[in-house]
């Protein structure tokens, strides 16, 4: 369909296929059409309309983005997905890199096949970007990863069998919940503040039955924007340390926040596997990152990178060492932490009154909705004003109440006022009975 896009046989303005009959007539599934159709709207090649189908757009339109961040419709600013900032200095520093790479690079680099846990360098360099986040390691427990997810696969896979329970706060990050269902294991939520979970509820998971590993999202959690005082952390860790119980730690969001509490690796590293990554500090596609774990994991862990991946790519490896040694990676957090900062501030100013929760440093805030308000209603009428935000479900573990709630993302553009006047779009919503919206016929 992309390429008939592009070559005019599908012209711009034409309605697509509805996704049942499409299946049908191609003998394939719902889901594949659907999945398909989403992927082409986040090319920017189609936008679909509640009520009106599914239409193709223009893909020559210029967009202000260096790459496609405001692409998903032209029309809608998308203000779903928690993604970092990112501006023509960090084309620019890509493009200069690529190029020495091209004149300097170690063949060693991108013919290697092993070691499976990383190259020594580029362990060496992770090193100095874990005391970044917080965090003393001994080389021989770092492992280089393509990231968080190839990080929590891996880690999930090595400490947990199908059929084993693993606890996290009742609201949490989709990844969890993704991963969980496919490896076959329980995800139970907790209890939880706006901390994170309560030691008590932890406690008691604990006492009632076996647990493989305690998921936490301990800075600047995703949903909920959630901080752990070092005081909770601290609590958490005497519980695991009581259950001998596993700790996955998630801190991709980390590196931004100034003057955090200590990762709860470095309170408990003999149970705590660490994950982080440049994807969300720095851009979402230089998908480096690292894993600490404790020295009698590591075999295991090897055993599952080399299953899964063989090992992390080498050359993304080399990108992430270099600008983690030649301070470009720093530069760029502070370029991130400002740009959030300044975000944050239009945040502050428009939704002032309304019920939500956020950091100066964070991707997203957290909206409590009205009641007169839920949160499929708000999405749908937001996106009927051209404006897209994300659902709480994906975040709500199976057992848990679905919050009144929706995540909203403060990277949709790169120009701030376009941000102001989505937020403000939202803000008038939630200050006015909730109405049907027309439907086309």
């Amino acid at each position: 369909m992309a390429d008939a896009i592009a070559d005019g046989r599908l012209p711009v303005g034409t309605r697509l296929p509805a996704h049942r009959g499409l299946a049908k007539q191609l003998g394939i599934s719902v889901q594949t059409v659907s999945k398909a159709y989403e992927d082409l709207g986040r090319l920017g090649l189609v936008d679909g309309q509640v009520g009106r189908g599914t239409y193709v757009l223009d893909p020559a339109k210029p967009s202000c983005q260096p790459f496609l961040m405001e692409r998903s419709g032209q029309d809608v600013l998308d203000l779903s997905l928690s993604r970092p900032l990112y501006g023509s200095d960090h084309v620019v520093r890509m493009q200069d890199s690529l190029a020495a790479l091209a004149g300097t690079l170690n063949p060693d680099v991108y013919l290697a096949c092993r070691p499976n846990i990383g190259l020594p360098g580029h362990r060496a360099a992770g090193l100095q970007w874990l005391r970044v986040c917080g965090l003393d390691a001994a080389e021989e427990s770092v492992i280089m990863t393509n990231g968080v997810c190839h990080g929590l696969s891996t880690a999930l896979a090595t400490i947990a069998r199908p059929g084993d329970t693993v606890v996290s706060e009742a609201i949490t990050h989709h990844l969890i919940t993704s991963l969980c269902s496919y490896m076959g294991l329980h995800l139970r939520g907790l209890e939880m503040d706006d901390e994170g979970v309560l030691p008590d509820a932890l406690d008691e998971a604990c006492r009632r039955q076996k647990i493989a590993a305690y998921f936490a999202v301990p800075t600047l959690a995703n949903p909920t924007v959630g901080i752990m005082s070092e005081t909770r952390r601290r609590d958490i860790a005497e519980v695991a340390r009581r259950h001998d119980l596993m700790i996955l730690e998630d801190d991709a969001w980390g590196p931004v926040m100034e003057n955090r509490p200590p990762p709860i690796a470095s309170i408990a590293p003999e149970r705590t596997i660490y994950l982080t990554t440049f994807t969300k500090s720095i851009m979402p596609g230089l998908r480096a990152g690292y894993m600490v774990a404790p020295p009698r994991l590591l075999s295991a862990i090897t055993g599952r990178i080399i299953a899964f991946s063989w090992m992390a790519t080498p050359l993304i490896g080399e990108l992430a060492t270099r600008w983690v040694t030649d301070g470009t990676a720093l530069e760029l957090v502070a370029w991130q932490r400002r740009e959030l900062a300044a975000r944050y501030a239009v945040v502050e100013e428009v939704m002032r009154g309304l019920d939500w929760r956020g950091h100066p440093a964070s991707l997203h805030f957290w909206l409590r909705l009205p009641d007169n308000w839920d949160p499929s209603s708000l999405l749908e009428h937001a996106r009927a004003r051209g404006v897209a935000i994300a659902l709480p479900q994906p975040f709500t573990t199976a057992e848990a109440a679905i919050p009144n709630a929706v995540r909203i993302a403060v990277c949709g553009h790169d120009d701030a006022e376009h941000l102001r006047n989505a937020l403000m779009t939202i803000r008038d919503l939630l200050n006015r009975p909730k109405e049907p919206l027309p439907r086309a016929f």
